[in-house]
């Protein structure tokens, strides 16, 4: 048995099951859960039909690579959403979803013989991140996102002793839980110590689609682009369909970037078994070639967002994100796990607490005091678990 195993930490939905196994939800309310980050918002139709139509494809085993037509879709999305011209064949290539990919990348890159091997990951984080590292056999390093810059994450936090034993930096923009976007003068910070001490960088752009300014969010590649950076050295950009698409049981995304890391990557995945379906791979160029159905899609986050802040902007600390379709709450008193009890147990209302999604580090857990709050629902039942949030908050002492 591999002894790494031991060092993962339980999934957040895992350890809040064990928070509420013996709480009895109020039978009166329909249950709610805004604790998953699961789209469900429908499936554009125009993917349904690329399914249907490819069923033939599937007497023939696909290529790790992908298609021809698929690398040249994600390059052609590519080009369209951020002005850069990237080469089909050695600097793009599909994954069967980001996170499966997150997790990859990090045996790929990440040489756990090496002593004090680290991975760097902003803290609340995705937690792939850190089960990633540690089955690597790296040790992970947590730079903590700070309130007071709506909560972008502080790397000045991360020693130089640290960073020069890190081999790969996870970034999470827009973040999650947080929404936070980075800009441009973080990534130059970012490239500068990679630059210095030759640690790739993972840059997890999942949420990229869904925003709620008028410009769209600063991406990775594009950031190194702005930077004179065109070869995208050590810089790897994941994005996925799940969230864009609304097609989370598609699994189907890409990654970008580095030739050299990326020519690596797709050694490791064809010995790993991670070529896509065709019938995927072709769902998958049907949505990266349509955004009508990406910006109505952002539209109805928008109202929906417009709809549920102001209503818990009353009794909790939030405010809308830069993107992404989460709300980061901070709560009445700062106990975030009895918060998310009492609501489940009065209100029937799953929300996730924030201390979960993180780990102590610095001093602090800095996901205590807040919940996660997945508005992926239509917006009825979103501003209804709204309204129960804020009878329940007024209901407390």
């Amino acid at each position: 048995m591999n002894p790494l195993l031991d060092r993962l930490n339980p999934y957040p939905f895992e350890r809040l099951r064990e928070l509420t196994a013996g709480i009895t939800p109020n039978p009166d309310l329909t249950p709610i859960s805004l604790g998953i980050g699961e789209p469900r918002h429908a499936a554009p139709a125009l993917i349904a039909e690329a399914i249907a139509g490819s069923m033939k494809s599937l007497a023939a085993y696909p290529a790790t690579a992908g298609t021809p037509a698929l690398r040249e879709a994600i390059a052609g999305w590519i080009a369209r959403r951020y002005g850069l011209t990237l080469d089909p064949l050695t600097q793009v290539l599909p994954v069967n979803g980001s996170r499966e990919a997150l997790f990859a990348i990090a045996q790929t890159m990440v040489d756990g013989s090496r002593a004090g091997a680290t991975v760097v990951c902003p803290n609340p984080f995705y937690q792939i991140y850190e089960g990633a590292a540690l089955l690597a056999g790296a040790d992970v390093a947590f730079a903590n996102a700070d309130p007071a810059r709506n909560f972008a994450v502080d790397w000045s936090q991360i020693d130089d002793a640290t960073w020069a034993k890190t081999q790969l930096l996870y970034v999470c923009s827009p973040g999650n839980p947080s929404g936070a976007v980075m800009p441009l003068s973080e990534w130059q910070a970012l490239f500068a110590l990679s630059d210095r001490h030759g640690f790739v960088i993972a840059s997890d752009e999942c949420y990229s689609e869904i925003y709620f300014r008028d410009e769209a969010p600063l991406g990775g590649l594009e950031a190194a682009a702005k930077l004179g950076r065109s070869d995208f050295k050590n810089l790897i950009a994941f994005t996925s369909l799940s969230k864009r698409s609304n097609v989370p049981g598609l699994r189907s995304g890409f990654v970008a970037g580095d030739a050299a890391l990326l020519k690596k990557f797709l050694l490791y995945r064809t010995y790993h078994g991670s070529a896509m379906s065709p019938i995927v791979q072709a769902a998958s160029i049907a949505a990266w070639g349509d955004e009508a159905h990406v910006v109505e899609n952002r539209a109805r986050y928008r109202e929906k967002f417009a709809a549920v802040t102001p209503l818990l902007a009353d009794v909790l600390d939030v405010a809308l994100p830069d993107a992404g379709f989460y709300l980061w709450a901070g709560v009445p008193g700062g106990d975030d796990v009895a918060f998310a009890q009492g609501l489940l147990a009065q209100y029937n209302l799953v929300v996730l607490p924030g201390s979960l999604l993180a780990r102590q580090a610095h001093g602090n857990n800095p996901g205590a005091g807040r919940i996660r709050l997945a508005l992926v629902a239509d917006e009825a039942e979103c501003l209804e678990a709204a309204r129960r949030i804020v009878s329940f908050t007024k209901s407390r002492p």
